[in-house]
């Protein structure tokens, strides 16, 4: 008989890894984390391997899609199933945002919350009502459980995921002003920044929108010609910091927003065509509540998306935003003055790995 092992001596925690739409990351119980936040993020730096480019000590993938975590609790609010915060881990640096929501990882929480008990399955498909910690939202996720089990299998495809899982219908409950206090924080649907013209928008995501002509390219450029073109990157970088104060975000130097999006007119039957930085890399594809946004500033009138956007008429609205690898059609409803009412988007998600992690 072998000896017993010591317990091993290096912190650990319970995590499920995920893909959540089209990112990926550790999905955690927030009582397997560290109550005191410094000693959490610290935690969750080494778990991913941060700061190093490659992340080559941790889990993360070397890229800011891949180096996120969901903090998941069963929530004591009336009417809410679970409480959710994002956090963001950069990459090549030792830092942890809670600065802004994550739509893709939000289609993992329903599914999570599920697998962990804190939700009780329903035969066919289960409604998980879910706030988002980071902006005091709510969201709604519908996930499919025939049997009361989740199911990741399926049909439903989305661009920028290889094969088909089952879908994660995400609604999305009143995010105007999510993190900026209105959705036009300035109360302008233009402003000039560093000589360039665009809208500063938060439904769900504080955004920069502007026309990518307006800042030297297509618009039409893929992943990899954006991000190694530095003048490019610093041009909006410097939009950016110019406009962290207008948006009621502060000095956003060290912060993940606002994302930067670049506009042009749609090439493949969409509403609009767009290259999204989060802030400092070009996104493979763009995020959930950053496509939410950028969608709603197609329909502000004169606004740079608005200039090249092809709009649909009527008061529900499907808006088809292109980027690099492929689309993400937003379903947008309005009441009668044209305000928005609601959001929605089709996700998908898939358990990866389930056990313990070390830091």
């Amino acid at each position: 008989m072998s000896e017993a092992r010591p317990l091993p001596s290096t912190p650990c925690a319970r995590v499920m890894w995920m893909r959540g739409g089209t990112s990926k990351g550790g999905y955690f119980l927030a009582a397997d984390l560290p109550a005191d936040p410094a000693a959490r993020d610290a935690f969750l730096l080494r778990a991913m391997g941060s700061p190093d480019p490659r992340q080559i000590d941790g889990m993360g993938g070397a890229d800011p899609l891949t180096s996120k975590v969901a903090v998941v609790a069963k929530s004591v609010r009336e009417g809410i199933d679970i409480d959710y915060l994002f956090l963001q881990v950069f990459v090549d640096q030792s830092l942890v945002s809670d600065a802004q929501n994550c739509g893709n990882i939000l289609a993992g929480v329903g599914p999570f919350a599920i697998e962990r008990g804190l939700v009780a399955a329903t035969d066919g498909e289960t409604r998980v009502t879910i706030f988002m910690e980071n902006t005091g939202q709510i969201a709604v996720a519908t996930v499919h459980t025939p049997g009361g089990i989740v199911r990741y299998d399926g049909d439903a495809r989305i661009d920028g995921v290889p094969g088909t899982a089952a879908p994660i219908p995400l609604e999305f409950r009143d995010t105007a002003g999510s993190s900026c206090g209105a959705l036009l924080p300035t109360g302008h649907a233009v402003d000039v920044v560093e000589g360039v013209a665009v809208t500063l928008i938060d439904n769900g995501m504080p955004c920069v929108v502007m026309r990518a002509a307006d800042v030297g390219i297509t618009g039409y450029e893929d992943r990899e010609t954006l991000d190694n073109d530095t003048a490019l990157k610093a041009r909006i970088e410097a939009i950016r910091l110019a406009v962290g104060a207008r948006m009621n975000l502060g000095d956003v130097c060290d912060k993940s927003v606002p994302k930067m999006m670049l506009v042009a007119p749609p090439r493949n039957g969409g509403a609009i065509t767009v290259r999204s930085f989060i802030p400092h890399r070009a996104h493979a594809s763009i995020g959930v509540l950053g496509a939410v946004s950028v969608a709603t500033a197609c329909l502000i009138a004169g606004s740079p998306a608005a200039d090249v956007a092809t709009v649909p008429d009527g008061t529900r609205k499907t808006l088809s935003v292109e980027h690099s690898t492929g689309e993400t059609s937003c379903i947008i409803e309005l009441d009668a003055a044209g305000n928005v009412t609601s959001a929605a988007m089709l996700r998908t998600a898939r358990k990866l790995m389930d056990g313990e992690i070390f830091a």
